[in-house]
């Protein structure tokens, strides 16, 4: 069977991570890798013993089935949109824009073409994340009367994570960076959520991303939804993603610890699970016309809105 080919544009540490799980199937072949950072570059291109392409021009030449774009939310729309041109997959790193008006144009784009669109939200692909969803889906829960999302980070960027944009207000911080995981989320369990009232805090200094984010909003079906999110805390890093019930209580802690409370019983961690397709699988299955998994642009675009709200300029 012909290998699916990927090309890797943008390799930071989660550009290094999507090369990780790409080389762990042998249906992928990575074609080329390219960065404007040189150094880091040659660093990843001889890390894993992959081709260095010497422009993004040359990337598009070589016509892989999926380019990977993991470079700052600024240059999403026109890299997706030069690869959709020629008829290339794309698979974007979240979240999908610099903002909502660039992610339109990148949704536009795939619309109007036959490629395919995906875009990296890894807890799409996380089997206690897929098992949260299936138990609120068949009401194991009860009536859902209330969603929340809590982030407490001691450092902004996370220390792992520090690069020249990340804590900028133009392209970075945790709104931008770890709530589009769980909006993402709460798009495809209860519909699209509205704000409804919001408060966020900058730093004096213009060039910083937030410090703070509190909201209130409602899904489709009006469940109260409430998101905050703190930067700055004495505390280690903590985010916790809780739908409440009438029966009962399901919490995503830190990513992966799914624990569940019924009335008037403690929290008890969820350890069996059923296995499902990884990103990568689903890229490949929709690189062969079937069913896949995959968040696309529009979908995207629904979690940049969301993300445009929070940091309105009318709330600095």
């Amino acid at each position: 069977m012909k290998k699916i080919t990927f090309a890797i544009v943008g390799t930071g540490i989660v550009g290094e991570r999507i090369i990780n799980q790409l080389q762990k199937n042998d249906g992928i072949e990575i074609i080329a890798v390219f960065d404007e950072n040189k150094h880091r570059l040659s660093e990843i291109a001889n890390r894993y013993e992959l081709t260095v392409a010497s422009s993004y021009d040359e990337v598009l030449s070589l016509k892989p089935d999926w380019v990977y774009i993991g470079t700052p939310p600024v240059s999403h729309a026109s890299l997706s949109k030069r690869a959709i041109a020629v008829n290339i997959n794309v698979l974007c790193e979240k979240p999908l824009a610099h903002d909502a008006l660039d992610g339109e144009l990148m949704a536009k784009a795939a619309e109007e073409s036959l490629v395919k669109t995906a875009m990296h939200f890894p807890l799409m692909y996380s089997p206690p994340v897929r098992h949260l969803m299936k138990m609120i889906e068949t009401g194991a829960i009860g009536d859902v009367v209330r969603v929340e999302l809590s982030t407490y980070f001691p450092h902004w960027p996370r220390l792992w994570q520090q690069n020249p944009w990340i804590g900028s207000r133009e392209q970075g911080g945790f709104t931008r960076e770890v709530f589009p995981h769980y909006f993402q989320l709460m798009y495809r369990m209860f519909g699209r959520v509205t704000i409804t009232e919001h408060n966020t805090v900058y730093p004096n200094d213009n060039a910083l991303a937030e410090t703070s984010v509190l909201a209130i909003g409602k899904t489709e079906k009006h469940i109260p939804v409430l998101l905050n999110g703190l930067t700055g805390v004495g505390q280690s890093e903590e985010l916790s993603y809780i739908v409440y019930g009438t029966e009962g209580v399901l919490k995503l802690h830190n990513w992966a610890e799914l624990s569940m409370a019924q009335k008037d019983r403690p929290f008890e961690i969820l350890t069996s699970f059923d296995s499902i397709n990884t990103l990568v699988e689903e890229c490949i299955a929709a690189s062969q016309d079937e069913d896949a998994f995959i968040v696309p642009f529009s979908e995207g675009l629904e979690i940049q809105r969301l993300i445009d709200q929070l940091l309105a300029v009318q709330n600095r």
